[in-house]
């Protein structure tokens, strides 16, 4: 049954014929109109023709033209065509251009699954690797040629900014690291009083505590702490500068933005990280103290005891020793993947989450090297 709708300037007529569906348009139709012929079009039922009348059709704008193209892509993808009749000479050609103008899909090419596809997928992969390698050492050095310099001339050193930075992912960065630190050594303590209990050691326990907080845990976990949370702060400062165009002001200026922005990002991660370190070390320590006590009742002084006469000061140093290497590392791969980011909200996203995670992979890859070298050398 056909069916009539007045707008603005004319009038939107729909009615099946046979095995299509027509709707016939009339008068002036323009953007204020528009949903009215969406909504007309989209009662072509699925699978059925659909005819288009433009012959009382005076004038179309764009958006007409748009609705129009926009329903014949939807019904040619479920097998059924979409034709356009009577139109002017004038309505056609808009027709066109608007088909012309709208996005296409770009084709999937479906590429077999081969031997030499994946390897050149593998290849291409290493291959990026490598590049951002290469970027990061560049970084590095750039990083050590600035602080050379502002050691040198020591006017240049921007002493105001590292002050902020070490307040920044230092002291702000406490309570995070202590109350990680003191979680795991209660953890620390009672998965090994359990353990040890079966073969009445638990005095050893400390000793466990002690050697795993101070030589392996207690820097490692909060350098990925320090990873997740200030890698992706510095990719985000500095990407968002360079998204606004602030790091190219300052070079117009001329001021260095390696010396103004990776220098005391960096020196302010190489000072604090230690800091931190020891921070988590006490944190453990205590929080394996108290588990200690309550589960297995080793007091704090016999804790104290033990810890002192079973426990080498080299232990210590081992750990401070990752330290400073754990924070360049993290601090260089922050602010490269800034310097990295292309002028986009998802570039900087996508930038942001890849620091995070190369910072805690470099991380981990770094204290495996440092675990084999000081076995190796017998410390």
């Amino acid at each position: 049954m056909p069916t009539t709708e007045t707008v603005s300037e004319g009038r939107i007529e729909t009615k099946a014929e046979g095995t299509a569906f027509r709707v016939g348009l009339t008068g002036r139709l323009s953007v204020r109109d528009v949903m009215a012929v969406r909504a007309a079009l989209a009662q072509t039922p699925d699978g059925q023709d659909c005819r288009v009348d433009l012959s009382g059709a005076d004038w179309i704008d764009t958006s007409i033209a748009w609705a129009i193209e926009g329903r014949r892509r939807q019904v040619a993808g479920k097998g059924a065509r979409l034709d356009v009749v009577g139109a002017s000479d004038k309505a056609g050609q808009l027709l066109r251009t608007v088909a012309e103008a709208m996005p296409r899909p770009e084709a999937v090419i479906a590429r077999p699954t081969t031997v030499a596809g994946l390897l050149e997928a593998a290849g291409r992969r290493v291959a990026a690797a490598l590049a951002t390698l290469a970027e990061t050492l560049g970084t590095l050095g750039l990083f050590l040629a600035r602080l050379a310099r502002s050691v040198i001339h020591l006017r240049e050193f921007r002493l105001t900014s590292l002050v902020h930075h070490c307040e920044d992912v230092g002291l702000r960065a406490v309570p995070i690291v202590a109350l990680m630190a003191f979680l795991i050594g209660v953890v620390l303590a009672f998965q090994g009083a359990t353990q040890l209990r079966q073969f009445g050691a638990e005095v050893f326990v400390v000793d466990l505590i002690a050697i795993s907080v101070l030589r392996e845990l207690g820097v490692l976990l909060t350098a990925i702490i320090v990873a997740g949370r200030t890698a992706s702060a510095y990719t985000a400062a500095v990407g968002s500068m360079k998204m606004r165009e602030e790091i190219d002001a300052m070079r117009t200026l001329g001021i260095d933005p390696a010396a103004a922005l990776i220098v005391p990002r960096v020196l302010a991660l190489v000072l604090m990280l230690p800091i931190l370190t020891l921070i988590a070390n006490l944190a453990g320590l205590f929080g394996g103290a108290l588990m200690s006590w309550i589960e297995l009742g080793i007091s704090p002084a016999m804790f104290r005891t033990r810890l002192i006469d079973g426990t080498d000061v080299s232990h210590v140093l081992v750990g401070l020793s990752k330290a400073p290497v754990f924070a360049a590392v993290i601090g260089i791969i922050g602010c490269q993947a800034g310097m990295r980011v292309r002028g986009t909200a998802e570039s900087l996203g996508r930038m942001t989450s890849s620091a995070v995670v190369a910072a805690i992979f470099a991380v981990i890859v770094i204290d495996a090297v440092f675990s084999i070298f000081y076995a190796e050398i017998g410390v």
